[in-house]
């Protein structure tokens, strides 16, 4: 692997030659611009504006424009001499637990390779002491044109360097969290546990990115003048009305692409039903009395159909039974209008 900085660890008293070489490197895939119309290349062409002509590379330097838009030149040779310590050497300032170190603060990731056979002693020697500490080293370190933040571990048989931003460089998350009170229940955060059990763990060598490879495939069928591979139809969304149901049905699914068998059924519960702000309006008593009415009008037709039955037993059954009702009535008026006539002719008493 190629070094892309050489200088040395100060440990103490102790300097050991090393060479940076990076830990990483990037497999997305790049594009080039082009002209859509023809296909031609987009290239961004260097000129000077003074001398209105295109510049080569190693004509071209760095410099600082000032805050009247002054230009001043800074040359490599101006930086290399730089009146501290880190120009050319990762100084180890401390040794601290690794979980001192906010993951938000890492950056890129190097390995310090020996400088040479006279490098092997001290490089192993800081290496096991790293190891039997359970420590990491913080070192300060001058790199691409700026001083910068080290956390020096150990990885198998070499020693780690990961870039670290400065601790003012790490924005505060204020206004990231959710402004609402939200109250999580014991019995959802014990499905969440469950949920989180039931995704287990996963080796990382499995993991791969899906993404590069389908832009592969699609580059592929183009360069070959086939159909473009088809794209998965995207999975059906619904809006989640029960954070307990969501959480119930996620552990069942993933018992089952783990081809686990459900312990028990989850027992899905549907949200309570908000209470009704009105209650349900009261008939009104006009209705109740035109239903009453209705009822008493079935009540005598239906009497009157059991009276007209009962009368076609035999012409003389019937004969007898309608005279019968109509002396019956004769006496009940006549009873009736004399209860009457009594009640009227009675004086009312006078009180002295």
């Amino acid at each position: 692997m190629r070094s892309i900085w050489n200088g040395a660890i100060s440990f103490g008293l102790v300097s050991i030659p090393i060479k940076l070489v990076n830990a990483t490197e990037s497999h997305s895939i790049s594009f080039r611009q082009i002209h859509t119309e023809d296909g031609g290349r987009i290239r961004y062409r260097k000129f000077c504006e003074l001398e209105e002509r295109e510049v080569s590379g190693a004509e071209i330097g760095k410099g600082y424009e000032d805050a009247d838009g002054t230009i001043i030149p800074i040359s490599d040779e101006d930086l290399a001499q730089l009146p501290i310590p880190t120009a050319k050497t990762i100084e180890i300032v401390a040794f601290v637990p690794g979980d001192r170190i906010d993951p938000l603060q890492m950056d890129a990731a190097y390995y310090l390779a020996a400088g040479g056979a006279p490098a092997a002693k001290p490089y192993t020697l800081l290496r096991e002491a790293l190891k039997r500490s359970n420590k990491v080293a913080i070192a300060k370190f001058a790199l691409r044109g700026r001083e910068r933040l080290g956390m020096l571990r150990v990885v198998g048989d070499a020693i780690a360097m990961h870039g670290l931003l400065w601790p003012d460089e790490v924005r505060a998350p204020e206004g990231v969290a959710p402004d609402a009170n939200v109250t999580v229940r014991d019995k959802e955060l014990d499905l969440a546990d469950a949920l989180m059990d039931t995704l287990g763990e996963v080796d990382l060598e499995d993991l791969h990115d899906e993404y590069r490879e389908a832009v592969e495939e699609v580059i592929a069928a183009k360069a070959a003048g086939e159909a473009l591979p088809e794209a998965p139809e995207p999975a059906a969304g619904g809006k989640v009305l029960d954070l307990m149901a969501a959480l119930e049905s996620s552990v069942r699914a993933a018992r089952e692409s783990r081809g686990e068998a459900p312990a028990e059924e989850a027992e899905v519960r549907p949200l309570p039903e908000r209470k009704a702000g009105r209650a349900t309006p009261k008939e009104p008593a006009g209705k109740k009395s035109t239903a009453k009415k209705a009822a008493a009008k079935k009540t005598t037709a239906s009497a009157r159909k059991t009276a007209s039955r009962s009368a076609q037993g035999t012409p003389e059954q019937g004969t007898k039974k309608a005279a019968s009702s109509k002396s019956t009535a004769k006496s009940t008026a006549k009873s009736t209008a004399k209860k009457t006539t009594t009640k009227k002719a009675t004086p009312r008493k006078r009180s002295a």
